[in-house]
């Protein structure tokens, strides 16, 4: 995380888990010409459209106080969701053996995304199982691993 995130995390962490919720991510992106500025929640059973407001509601006096962004942007609260992106040693340990899709920057075996089963993950290296079949990803090639939720 960046230092600007990491600042805003130590902000959002004790609301958010005043709420009965856990912070889950920090983002700060330009999209289309705007800064967004983006606060990710989880809780078991859950986040709601209620848990979003609530902790918004809570946070937005508390980073207007702190100013830690000069510039306008977009605060927004939402949940980490279903098919959360997973970043941190914390986050593959959390769910080591769930279903997972890694994207790649460059192709392999012709696909630049394979599901499997989240078998390990050690020194940012990520192996996943399927089919019985063994696959591990170098940091290097790996462009995003998400949870993957099948339909």
């Amino acid at each position: 995380m960046s230092k600007l995130t990491d600042q805003i995390s130590a902000l959002a962490r004790p609301v958010v888990e005043e709420e009965g919720c856990s912070l889950w991510n920090v983002e700060y992106v330009r999209e289309a010409g705007t800064w967004y500025l983006r606060v990710f929640i989880d809780k078991e059973g859950g986040v709601g459209i209620d848990d979003c407001e609530r902790i918004s509601r809570r946070l937005d006096p508390i980073l207007d106080e702190a100013d830690p962004i000069a510039d306008s942007y977009v605060f927004e609260v939402g949940s980490a969701g279903a098919e959360r992106e997973l970043k941190r040693p914390s986050d593959f340990a959390q769910f080591m053996g769930h279903q997972v899709e890694v994207k790649l920057y460059q192709p392999m075996e012709g696909s630049k995304a394979f599901v499997g089963t989240l078998a390990a993950y050690e020194e940012g290296v990520v192996t996943i199982e399927d089919k019985g079949r063994q696959r591990c990803f170098k940091p290097a090639q790996i462009a995003q691993v998400r949870l993957h939720v099948s339909i």
